[in-house]
């Protein structure tokens, strides 16, 4: 519905909406994954902690990286799909160059070498 309350949404609003659910998405893949590998390393824990250990970082460096992936997405659909500004793309470029960052550190944790080292 339109933000006035008759007809139907505008572009830029249906855009905004799928930003956002793309952006809860992520947000709640991180949670559900954090909620799960924590659980099971506290099941695995009373036998071999640090396999356990070493597998919960594996698991929870995935699923940030998941949820990296569904946060950029969000952001690359609200700012190029409207009518983009130098501002925007250039905020979106500050935005997509950070999360970009964390995704190779945690690449690089996870595996022991950077993404284009593969």
């Amino acid at each position: 519905m339109h933000a006035d309350g008759e007809g139907a949404m505008t572009l830029s609003e249906t855009i905004e909406l799928v930003g956002q659910a793309v952006d809860a998405a992520g947000v709640a893949l991180i949670v559900v994954g954090l909620l799960l590998t924590t659980s099971q390393f506290l099941m695995q824990a009373r036998g071999d902690g640090s396999q356990a250990y070493r597998r919960f970082r594996e698991g929870l460096g995935r699923t940030l990286l998941l949820g990296l992936e569904f946060l950029v997405a969000a952001d690359v659909i609200r700012t190029v799909a409207v009518t983009p500004t130098f501002r925007s793309v250039g905020i979106l470029a500050g935005i997509v160059a950070i999360r970009t960052f964390l995704s190779w550190t945690l690449e690089l944790e996870l595996n022991g070498q950077w993404p284009w080292r593969r």
